[in-house]
Formats: structure tokens, C-alpha cells, sequence
């Protein structure tokens, strides 16, 4: 009996032995993950990830930088085709429709957590944000996540030092924002009186729904892939001439392309920029100032503006490869269920500027009286959804839109460097755009 019950003793500690070595050894599931921030806003989310990695053991997201928006969806596209596709890409909003088109190198969100069983609402989103990366039916194909809009940050103490009272100084219109520029350069508050970052988002996407006029046809896209640019209208030309006739007075600076221009205002050199609410971020670190956040400024002859602006930012993208298993695609599913939860999203809202991208978090926040406590953090999320949009302001899906943007850079600058008029410049970036639109729907029409 005793030797009966000392084998069943000594079977049940092995058993256990055996169970503890295979959890021991159990290795958790990988996600590559790739994305394009640096600075403060990379170490907010990598610190995120470090959470979701310590807040369980079966799972291992392993962040890595890829260098620019554009980098990273060139780097992406570039491992699919080579077998070897991350997990999870962060893909900027006008590299949306070129995701959509873009066949089995990516499995849409709403696929992923239908296969893999993990609950997702995605109605927890407000609808400005999640109709740009759904299909017209509602499915969602990535995750939305940092969702930005351009607003304008003003250099209080700049406007001061200018002798500009900046509870008194107008500055919604862009004739208004001009003179306070040009007082400021001229009293020598700062070298830089008005830039903006994103020139291309910030000054034609933006500012064309801003201004409630088309960028392109067919709804900006969203309604097919026949559509064509309409930035050469006579506001575009004329907004441009502005800013030429602006530099040369000295009260506007071209600042470059893409974020190029962010440490123009962080740093104080120029008193107002044009430039993305996830700048804040870098603001709060940066800057030894008082500052503002005001509703971009527009034109105050264009009937119907302002209306409401449009987001930038990025979403999360799942891909595909050879090989990928349910268990890294279950990984996948729970790290975006991680990251989706409101406590999350009012984290990220708050850490970062970007928008608070699903319902309950400006509610909640509201109620607590932080926008009361933080005037300006409220103008980014009130100007997306100041007037219920339209076709011209519901957001753009064109394709390549990334050498699209490429070509509106380089004809601005053209008209900034006097080597074309504002009308010629436009009137080119509509002609080489529209060349990259009809080749996009050869390729997937």
C-alpha cells in the first residue's frame, strides 16, 4: 500500500517537473512591429509596447524604427515581396489606398479578428476617423491609432514681445495671421513670423477641405479611381501667390518638407506654425515658452470655411507572409485589443496631442474639466468635427498619394524660388499628379 502511494507520489511530482519544464521553456509568440517615430513620441510607444510585453507571457511585440512614413511603407512593401513582411506595419493615412489595392500582402482588421476569435467593437471609434480606413460597408481594414489634424501654434510670448495682446490679436483669417507675422518680424520678436510643416497636407489637403473646395474629383477619391487633381483652382493659385508674396515680405518662411519645419516653433524661432496637434509632444519637452493651439486660420472671402479638417497620422496594418500561423496572428489581435482600450486611448490623447480617436475619451475628459485646465488641448478634436463633413472634407483615398505629395512639394518650391508662377506650379503638380493617378488605375482597376 505505502510503495502504491510512493509511486503515485513520485508520478505526480514528475508530472509537475515535466508541466513547470515545458511552461519554463515555452517560448512566447513574436510580433514584428514596424514604425516611423523617433524622438518623444517613439519612446511613448515603445514604452506602451514594453507594458503589453510585461502584462502577460505568452506574447512579444518587438517594436522597431524604419525611418520616415515613407521609409517605412517603401521598407513594408519592399519585405512582402521578399517573404519576410512584419506582423504589424504603421503606415501613414495616404499610403491608405494604396494598402486597400495592394491584394495578399495585407489580412484587413476586420479579418483578423473574425479568424482569430478576439473580441473587437469597432464602433468604438468616431466616425471621422474610422470611415478613412474602412470600406464603404463599414469593415475596418487597419487600426486606426495616431490620428492627427493640422492646427496652428502661436508663440505667445513672440506676439508679446511684438507688443501684440495675444487675447486681442484676431488671428483666424490668414489676412490676420499676416499682419501679426509681419509685426513680429519687424519688432524682432522672432526671425520667423508664420511656416507650416506637412506643406503638402497642411496646405492643400487640409486647406481644400478646410475651405470645404475639392482636392480631386469623384469625392477625392473615395468614390473611384478615375478621379483627378483640382488644385490649380483659382483659391489654390491664389492662397500660393499669398505665400509667395508673403516670403518676400519677409513675414513667411518656408520651413521644408514634411516635419521638416516642427523645430521652428519648438525651438521659438518662428512665432506661428501651421503643423500637426501631435506636435504637442515635442512642445511640452522642448519649449521654454508660453504657447497657444488656435483653429487653422483661412480665408475669410470663401464661402462655407471654415468647415472641418481632415486627419493625418498613421493606422496599424496587419501583413501577411509565408508561413504565418493563427497563434501570430492571435498575437497580433491582442496587442491591438491592447492598444485600443479607452484607458490607452485617453493615455496616448494626452501623452501625445493626437486626437482621442475613439467615444468616451473627450467625453470623460470634458466632464473632469481637463480642456478647462489646458485651454488649446480641445482644438484639435472641435476642429475635426466643427461642421459635419462633405464630400469635399469626409478625408482623400488616392493613389501613390505619397508621389503625389513628392511633386507638390517640388512645384511649391518652384513658385517660392520665383523659377514659376503660382499658376504655372499648379497647374504642373495637376498634370504630373494626374499621370500618377491613371497609372495606379491601370495597375488596379
Amino acid at each position: 500500500m505505502r510503495m502504491r502511494l510512493f509511486h503515485r507520489s513520485l508520478i505526480a511530482i514528475l508530472a509537475a517537473i515535466l508541466a513547470f519544464g515545458t511552461t519554463a521553456n515555452a517560448q512566447p509568440v513574436e510580433v514584428e512591429f514596424w514604425h516611423g517615430f523617433t524622438g518623444a513620441l517613439g519612446e511613448v510607444l515603445e514604452g506602451y509596447v514594453a507594458e503589453f510585453n510585461a502584462s502577460q507571457t505568452d506574447y512579444q511585440v518587438n517594436p522597431s524604427y524604419k525611418g520616415s512614413y515613407a521609409d517605412t511603407m517603401v521598407a513594408a512593401i519592399a519585405a512582402f515581396r521578399a517573404g519576410t513582411a512584419p506582423h504589424l506595419v504603421q503606415m501613414f493615412e495616404v499610403g491608405t489606398a494604396t494598402m486597400m489595392y495592394a491584394g495578399g500582402a495585407i489580412k484587413p482588421v476586420y479579418e483578423l479578428f473574425e479568424e482569430t476569435g478576439v473580441p473587437f467593437d469597432p464602433e468604438i471609434y468616431i466616425p471621422a476617423i474610422k470611415g478613412y480606413y474602412s470600406l464603404p460597408d463599414g469593415r475596418m481594414l487597419s487600426m486606426p491609432f495616431n490620428s492627427s489634424t493640422p492646427i496652428m501654434w502661436v508663440n505667445l510670448d513672440a506676439l508679446r514681445d511684438a507688443g501684440l495682446d495675444p487675447a486681442t490679436t484676431p488671428l483666424d483669417t490668414w489676412a490676420e495671421v499676416r499682419t501679426a507675422a509681419k509685426a513680429v518680424v519687424d519688432a524682432g520678436a522672432a526671425p520667423c513670423g508664420v511656416s507650416f510643416a506637412w506643406p503638402s497636407w497642411t496646405q492643400y489637403e487640409n486647406f481644400s477641405a478646410w475651405h470645404d473646395v475639392p482636392l480631386a474629383t469623384m469625392a477625392n477619391g473615395m468614390e473611384g479611381l478615375g478621379t483627378e487633381l483640382t488644385i490649380n483652382s483659382p483659391l489654390h493659385v491664389a492662397h500660393l501667390q499669398m505665400l509667395v508674396d508673403m516670403q518676400a515680405e519677409g513675414s513667411f518662411t518656408y520651413g521644408g518638407r514634411g516635419s521638416a519645419a516642427d523645430p521652428l516653433f519648438s525651438s521659438g524661432e518662428c512665432s506661428m506654425l501651421v503643423a500637426s496637434s501631435g506636435l504637442l509632444a515635442r512642445i511640452l519637452r522642448e519649449s521654454t515658452f508660453e504657447w497657444s493651439a488656435r483653429y487653422m486660420p483661412y480665408h475669410a472671402d470663401v464661402e462655407g470655411a471654415p468647415q472641418n479638417s481632415i486627419i493625418g497620422g498613421a493606422s496599424l496594418w496587419v501583413m501577411q507572409a509565408p508561413d504565418r500561423t493563427i497563434e501570430e496572428y492571435s498575437a497580433v489581435a491582442e496587442f491591438l485589443n491592447f492598444i485600443s482600450t479607452l484607458e490607452m486611448a485617453e493615455r496616448w490623447h494626452l501623452d501625445t496631442g493626437y486626437l482621442p480617436i475613439r467615444f468616451g475619451v473627450y467625453e470623460k475628459l470634458e466632464a473632469e474639466g481637463y480642456y478647462v485646465e489646458n485651454p488649446g488641448r480641445a482644438v484639435p478634436y472641435q476642429q475635426l468635427i466643427l461642421n459635419p463633413p462633405t464630400e469635399n472634407s469626409q478625408g482623400l483615398r488616392l493613389g501613390n498619394m505619397p508621389e503625389i505629395r513628392d511633386m507638390i512639394y517640388e512645384e511649391l518650391e518652384l513658385a517660392l524660388q520665383g523659377q514659376k508662377t503660382a499658376q504655372q506650379a499648379l497647374d504642373s503638380a495637376v498634370e504630373r499628379g494626374n499621370v500618377v493617378l491613371r497609372s495606379f488605375q491601370r495597375t488596379y482597376e
